[in-house]
């Protein structure tokens, strides 16, 4: 067996000798060139091979030629076929007369070196070792998802088109894995600007990534609405100030296209000095939702075109206020704010994703195949891995939380119990209710002329001033409440009558068309904010967030005065019915005001 034994074992060691010297080896072919060029060739051969992660050269046993042509298409610097990268021959001459001092700041270098590092991109990724172009994870991370439909079959068109390095990377998944692996070797700041595939390629090479992106802002720049729905702010998110994410589920109403409900997500965002904790729930000025809407830029909401998706879907950053007015007040639907069993590195890696989406995604809307149920799904399983394993695809809101709630993902325990739901913010009740504790105030002390407090808002509002006056200090408060919430309902009539004469192309509001226009194509801003940075690829970094400071204040100013302008108008422009209903709503509040105080002033000692 000894005399076995030392054979064997020398074979073995020759066997790893011979696996550690595998790598990957180029050829240059040295048709037409001159010993300058060919000594040039040898130049670019070793340093993109010294840019190439080790695992990259191991993994690609193989020899491939590298040929110099003058026939390649145009604007094609690069092909691969069967084990030979042909390069356009005027990138030589480039590379020749680069500043050999400036490395790979100089265009001249870059573009040599990225076009051979792109098209041994495409050898890897077809080599039996490489199909990253094939990888669940990193289609998800691109842009390419799941059809929420179709078992297994992902989308053929890519919408991650803003902010994007070269748009060549759109074309297919083959083509995002080589431009990608051009900047993640050449790009000191793709760690920062597009961490998650940054991450991505450096465990898969295992070039460690932790130490890349030490340098990177831990907060992640936003555009978010403000308090005021057509104003923009400057919005930066510490992943380290968020308690926890909670999907936001807005109760169904009659409208058709909210009889499912709509999906959110919460940001339950601490104070700033505030530990993470408990505690930060109360912190409700700082939280925000992250809400993808279909961006109506025409001023109206078509059933047909919501079908085919011709209305953009953009995840919009929205204050909790807002939203809670919004839906409580407005709409009159309840919320359900349920928690998400997520650790800090999930919520850090979803609102990572997020800031992407926002900056990068222009969709389209369908009411079906891809509402705020299936763009939300998407989110969570692109900016947590783990999700991305539970069967969470569902088309409709309602469907979406019951499987977040089968996988125990979302903890709706927190809803057992009604007050300290309310209590705690878990839920949002409609005000519909505390309208009708109102209405049945002012009723018992004043026997009102209708029976409940939807038939008090439809009366003819000079019915309504007649009882105004009539009530003691504890009915003429509960008439005063509902009639600040008739002005609502007059004002939300008014802005569809205003909508309504605006689409029949009435004369008589040329002067209003376009400044809602302008008002309604910049508020797509908190949208779509890559149209405030024009220049740059991925999230901003450095100069380019004191330049979106710049822009995003600017801009808030130019809405406001223009929203302004046109609330001061507004009331010329409504039909004559309207227009009156609304006044004698305003006259109504100034009313029952008065009275109020005077029956205040009356019963102080």
């Amino acid at each position: 067996m000894r005399g076995l034994a030392r054979p064997c074992l020398l074979a073995g060691l020759l066997a790893c000798a011979a696996q550690a010297q595998a790598s990957l080896r180029l050829e240059i072919d040295p048709a037409g060139l001159s010993p300058d060029q060919t000594a040039a060739t040898r130049a670019l051969v070793d340093q993109a091979l010294g840019a190439l992660p080790a695992a990259f050269r191991e993994r690609l046993d193989r020899t491939v030629v590298l040929r110099w042509r003058d026939d390649l298409p145009r604007q094609v610097h690069g092909r691969t076929r069967n084990g030979r990268v042909d390069l356009r021959r005027s990138l030589l001459d480039d590379w020749m007369s680069r500043d050999v001092r400036a490395g790979h700041a100089d265009p001249s270098a870059r573009a040599a070196l990225a076009a051979i590092l792109h098209e041994l991109a495409h050898v890897y990724d077809r080599s039996p070792r490489g199909g990253l172009s094939r990888d669940a994870r990193l289609l998800d991370l691109a842009g390419w998802p799941v059809r929420p439909l179709r078992l297994g079959l992902r989308v053929s068109r890519n919408d991650m088109r803003d902010r994007s390095p070269d748009a060549y990377e759109l074309h297919s998944p083959a083509e995002f894995v080589a431009v990608n692996l051009e900047h993640f070797l050449l790009d000191p700041g793709y760690a920062c600007r597009r961490p998650a595939l940054h991450r991505y390629f450096a465990s898969h090479f295992a070039t460690g990534a932790k130490a890349a992106a030490e340098d990177c802002a831990q907060a992640l720049p936003f555009v978010a609405a403000a308090d005021d729905a057509a104003a923009l702010r400057m919005l930066d998110i510490d992943p380290a100030r968020i308690q926890s994410v909670d999907y936001l589920f807005a109760e169904a109403n009659e409208r058709p296209m909210s009889r499912w409900g709509h999906s959110m997500l919460r940001l339950v965002v601490c104070a700033p000095g505030r530990a993470r904790g408990p505690a930060c729930r109360f912190d409700l000025q700082h939280h925000v939702v992250l809400s993808f809407r279909a961006f109506v830029d025409d001023v109206q909401i078509s059933s047909w075109r919501g079908l085919t998706g011709s209305y953009p879907s953009r995840l919009f950053v929205l204050p909790l206020g807002q939203v809670v007015d919004e839906y409580t007040k407005v709409e009159l639907r309840g919320l359900r704010s349920i928690p998400l069993r997520l650790d800090e590195a999930e919520i850090a890696g979803l609102l990572g994703r997020a800031a992407q989406v926002h900056w990068s995604y222009d969709g389209r809307y369908y009411f079906v195949g891809n509402n705020c149920a299936v763009e939300t799904w998407k989110l969570l399983n692109d900016g947590v891995p783990r999700l991305a394993r539970a069967p969470l695809r569902s088309i409709t809101p309602t469907g979406l939380l019951r499987r977040l709630q089968r996988e125990g993902i979302a903890d709706a325990s927190v809803l057992d119990d009604p007050a300290a739901a309310l209590r705690d913010g878990y839920r949002f009740e409609s005000l519909a209710g505390y309208f009708a504790g109102l209405f049945a105030i002012a009723d018992a002390r004043l026997d009102l002329p209708v029976d409940d407090a939807q038939a008090w808002f439809a009366l003819d509002p000079a019915t309504r001033t007649a009882w105004l006056e009539r009530g003691d200090l504890r009915a003429s408060a509960a008439l005063l409440v509902l009639e600040q919430a008739a002005l609502r309902r007059e004002q939300a009539q008014a802005r569809e009558a205003l909508k309504q004469r605006f689409l029949r192309g009435d004369e008589d509001l040329s002067g209003a068309a376009d400044a809602l226009r302008e008002l309604l194509a910049d508020g797509a801003y908190a949208g779509r904010p890559s149209a405030l940075l024009p220049d740059g690829y991925g999230l901003p970094q450095g100069g380019e967030r004191k330049g979106l400071a710049v822009a995003v204040a600017q801009d808030d100013a130019r809405l406001r005065g223009l929203r302004d302008g046109l609330h001061a108008r507004a009331h010329q422009w409504l039909p004559e019915t309207q227009r009156g209903r609304l006044e004698r709503v305003e006259a109504n509040l100034v009313l029952a005001g008065d009275h109020l105080r005077r029956l205040a002033e009356a019963a102080s000692p």
